[in-house]
């Protein structure tokens, strides 16, 4: 019975330190493991000057999705936008790593990338998503994207520098128009 109760002690561990790192929504990586991430990708690119470049996307008019058709339906477009990116990767290499961060807000670390080697990863989800229709009862919702990437360099200090340049790449799609990738 002991040995019964630390098995079933141990499988439950597991199963919160997946919940603690996941989010169940999209099946993606969360928050948390993407800081504790990034902070390790970080320090090794730094101890062994190795490349490191990160994508953050976020679906553009994502509250007009949820005012306009609902929350179950943001709840799908979510989804379908994570299976779209998770096929893309697995396709291209698995270990890209892909996180939730916010609420419609994606991250990829691309850990031994140069900016210039995760463009074809970069324009296939940008390409995949932007041409994605989700069907939420009667009605076929289209969404499309907005994109930052940039490269780790010697300007940034700690991972918020990194993170900050990634995220006014974002911005920079964002405020030019929307449905566009900033590479910078």
């Amino acid at each position: 019975m002991y040995i019964a109760m630390l098995s079933q002690d141990s499988a439950i561990k597991v199963r919160l330190a997946k919940l603690a790192s996941h989010d169940t929504l999209t099946n993606t990586e969360n928050f948390s493991a993407y800081t504790q991430d990034i902070e390790s990708f970080f320090r090794i690119s730094r101890k062994d000057n190795v490349p490191l470049t990160m994508m953050m996307f976020d679906i553009d008019h994502f509250k007009h999705v949820n005012d306009t058709y609902g929350h179950l339906a943001g709840d799908r477009v979510l989804q379908h936008a994570a299976m779209v990116v998770q096929t893309v990767i697995e396709e291209n290499d698995s270990n890209i790593n892909f996180y939730r961060t916010g609420g419609e807000e994606f991250n990829l670390i691309f850990p031994n990338y140069e900016i210039g080697e995760t463009e074809t990863v970069v324009y296939q989800i940008f390409s995949a998503i932007n041409n994605m229709e989700v069907h939420s009862d009667e009605d076929q919702i289209s969404i499309s994207i907005s994109v930052g990437v940039a490269e780790l360099t010697n300007d940034d200090k700690s991972p918020i520098d990194f993170y900050n340049r990634v995220d006014n790449n974002l911005y920079h799609s964002k405020r030019n128009g929307r449905m566009q990738v900033t590479i910078a």
